[in-house]
């Protein structure tokens, strides 16, 4: 009953205040006052207040409880070698995996250093462009060894 009361007249203060702010043309600022007002008076009505109250002895008993009872400094202790064997499997798990990852790309390694099928044969294999039509290879990118007398040109006639 008390707490109803309290939160009561902690809204009613916070709305007088908004009802001030508003009164100076300040809406934005008195809407959010009147807002942050009516947060008391809904714990209360909502019993949310109350279950604070309860969660606050609770919390307050199990902190006398872990001060005074060793079982409970028992149960900090399983708690951590749990914790301490969790991070040492993680870190097997981890190390055994990445030597059998390593393995794995070195096996790896040989395959990925062939040329694919198709890409680009031997030089003799290679299609010449017939003359007065652009290759592929200058339509999709720049290869290696292409020519850029073309940009350089346009370069020079830019003066750069």
């Amino acid at each position: 009953m008390l707490t109803t009361t309290v939160c009561a007249a902690l809204s009613a203060a916070g709305l007088a205040i908004a009802f001030l702010t508003a009164w100076r043309r300040r809406f934005a600022a008195a809407t959010r006052l009147a807002a942050v007002a009516l947060v008391p008076v809904g714990l209360a009505m909502s019993g949310l207040v109350g279950l604070g109250g309860k969660i606050g002895k609770a919390v307050g008993g199990w902190a006398a409880d872990l001060v005074l009872k060793p079982t409970v400094w028992a149960g900090f202790a399983v708690l951590a070698c749990a914790v301490v064997l969790w991070i040492i499997g993680r870190a097997a798990a981890a190390r055994s995996g990445s030597a059998a990852s390593r393995r794995e790309t070195r096996a790896a390694e040989p395959a990925a250093g062939a040329p694919a099928l198709g890409a680009s044969g031997p030089p003799a294999t290679r299609q010449q462009p017939a003359p007065g039509r652009p290759s592929a290879g200058k339509a999709k990118g720049a290869e290696p060894g292409e020519d850029f007398s073309d940009i350089e040109a346009i370069l020079k006639k830019h003066g750069i």
